[in-house]
């Protein structure tokens, strides 16, 4: 058994083995250019642009698991308020992705404690606890970097621990017990190697992001539309972070408490993905206090508390950012905030 560092990856996983995506026109070998020096305090486009492979799809209870992969990735890993650079390791031979979602609904499923196993002909090649990360055509995901012991097939198996977030409306009592399903994972080196590539430094930098990956079988981490969602009263930014606020008429069931319900669903620009793992406070009428991580179906992944009332204005300050490792793009972005104000 060996614990090694996770990774997350340069920016995109987009185009190859995605259903539906194209315009990645150049196959090559693995090779991050350098970090840019200018980057902005905000969401930016990627020095380049890689694409991802299916391993294969498992289910366990009300758990749906898909297996991707791709080169090994460098990632900023978040510990609190400090963003610190892991650069790829030379004994790194593939990076791992394991996306997590509700077998009813489709919903991802953050949050959860996730670790791999990874064997080879009955023995053991690595078991370790990876990593939630951020990437902007996948969204949120876990991953991390493994070296394996050559082209083969591997049985990798996907180990949940339950979900730690409060669950509310028809999620609440579900996702509480631990679940793994087996995976199959056929590497090769040389189909590795395949996996388009393409270095962007014509937009390397830019105020964007890479679009949104679709693979069949297998949902992307964005959040619920806003038109979609119950009792919206306003939105702000702040982090680069788009901030959807609602209120709802009563608190859905597993909120305790009476009154009204106040949520706030917290996205990306540009792709409008999840972003999960925040602490939240907001003030508000007869409330101050903390905006608990809720699950839901119908609101999503947000952060939400029963409030007695509310006046005519909502403030919201985020007090610590997103505690994921981010794709190459996220990483100078969701670090800083101010607080916001929404006028109901």
């Amino acid at each position: 058994m060996r614990r090694r560092d996770f990774l997350a990856g340069a920016g995109g996983l987009a185009a190859a083995g995605l259903a539906g995506c194209s315009g990645l026109v150049t196959t090559e070998p693995a090779g991050a250019p350098p970090v840019l020096s200018d980057r902005p305090d905000a969401v930016y486009f990627p020095t380049h642009v890689e694409g991802m492979k299916m391993a294969e799809t498992g289910r366990a209870g009300s758990y749906r698991f898909a297996l991707t992969y791709s080169y090994p990735h460098r990632f900023w890993n978040v510990n609190g308020r400090e963003v610190t650079l892991t650069e790829i390791a030379s004994e790194d031979d593939v990076h791992l992705m394991t996306t997590v979602w509700d077998a009813d609904t489709g919903q991802i499923l953050p949050e959860t404690g996730l670790s791999l196993e990874i064997e080879r002909d009955g023995e053991l090649v690595s078991q370790e606890v990876i990593y939630p990360m951020l990437s902007q055509p996948m969204g949120f995901h876990y991953g991390a970097n493994f070296g394996l012991d050559g082209d083969g097939t591997y049985e990798v198996t996907t180990a949940v621990g339950g979900v730690s977030t409060r669950r509310s409306g028809g999620f609440a009592g579900r996702f509480a017990d631990p679940a793994s399903a087996t995976m199959q994972f056929d590497f090769s080196a040389a189909e590795r190697d395949g996996i388009r590539y393409e270095n962007t430094p014509d937009r390397a930098g830019e105020r964007a992001a890479v679009e949104p990956m679709s693979m069949e079988g297998m949902p992307n981490g964005r959040a619920r539309p806003t038109e979609e969602l119950p009792g919206v009263v306003g939105e702000a930014t702040s982090g680069d972070a788009r901030v959807v606020v609602g209120v709802r008429d009563t608190p859905p069931e597993g909120v305790d408490g009476d009154g009204r319900y106040l949520y706030a669903s917290v996205r990306t620009p540009y792709n409008a993905m999840v972003i999960p793992a925040m602490a939240m406070t907001a003030s508000t009428g007869d409330f101050e206090g903390e905006l608990v991580r809720t699950l839901d179906p119908e609101l999503g992944y947000h952060y939400g508390a029963a409030v007695d009332a509310v006046g005519d204005a909502i403030e919201i300050e985020p007090t610590l950012p997103p505690q994921t490792a981010r794709h190459e793009g996220y990483e100078t972005a969701f670090v800083s905030f101010d607080p916001m104000e929404v006028t109901v």
